[in-house]
């Protein structure tokens, strides 16, 4: 969880600029972290290793093994701690390449260190077990949070006791628009083909489908999803998107996500 009186989270920061790292080390310590820092991407590793921490923030480039091969080794172990990115690549193709070695969430230099605090809390929260049910929202079609049932008809929950989609299975999967998700295995498939999802884009698409024929807003999504509302200039949520559809793009098939200029993002069929 984010710091409170009684819980010191740990923070991995691996940043080889050493002007940065000590500044970041000193703001996330007097905002009441515990920080290990390192300067290259072999430490990083070497100190996941010894001590996990609950969060790791990995420059992209680092000399000798940089923060995209740190997260790659990271994932390939099974290692699921949440990882922000620092990067001053502002391309969409670097940042899909960040999420797609299996970062989390980034943020772009030269940032607000209070960015980076608000990001980091979204990734605790996200990480931290849920304490126990969560209450549906009592207005009328209110988008609802990842893991919350549906009191509507769609998406129906459907499965197989081996974890495959198929017949009902005591509410196990939600399903929408040929879409099939295990929110507690964290597994999701579209027809009979898995999809490999980063834990930001697994959320994204429950959200989606939890939430089938419903227009989201950018504002809703980044509350249900990070927390926070980046504001109108982030291009944080449509990368995201367009990441998750290149995942869900099938050739000849619908696409499943579909823009609602000057809104937000709807999960339907056509």
């Amino acid at each position: 969880m984010p710091p409170t009186a009684s819980h010191t989270p740990t923070v991995l920061l691996a940043e080889d600029d050493r002007a940065i790292r000590n500044a970041l080390e000193r703001a996330l310590t007097l905002e009441g972290y515990r920080v290990t820092a390192v300067a290259d991407g072999v430490e990083a590793l070497a100190q996941a290793h010894r001590s996990r921490p609950d969060v790791l923030v990995l420059d992209v480039m680092m000399p000798g093994i940089d923060g995209l091969q740190v997260c790659r080794v990271l994932r390939a172990e099974g290692d699921r701690t949440p990882v922000l990115m620092l990067t001053a690549l502002v391309e969409t193709a670097d940042r899909i390449a960040g999420l797609d070695a299996g970062a989390d969430d980034y943020v772009v230099k030269p940032f607000d260190v209070e960015e980076v605090f608000a990001r980091l809390r979204a990734l605790l929260r996200r990480a931290a077990p849920a304490p126990g049910p969560v209450e549906s929202s009592t207005r009328n079609s209110a988008p609802e949070t990842p893991g919350t049932p549906r009191n509507s008809g769609t998406p129906r929950n459907s499965g197989t006791p081996d974890g495959r989609p198929g017949a009902p299975a005591a509410g196990r999967f939600v399903e929408a628009a040929g879409l099939h998700m295990d929110p507690r295995a964290r597994r999701a498939w579209r027809g009979q083909r898995e999809l490999e999802l980063t834990r930001t884009e697994f959320e994204l698409l429950e959200l989606l489908i939890r939430n089938a024929g419903i227009v989201l807003d950018h504002s809703t999504i980044y509350d249900r999803i990070w927390g926070y509302d980046f504001g109108p200039g982030s291009k944080n949520l449509a990368v995201y998107v367009g990441y998750l559809r290149r995942k869900l793009d099938e050739p000849g098939a619908p696409q499943l996500i579909h823009t609602v200029r000057g809104v937000g993002y709807v999960l339907r069929e056509d």
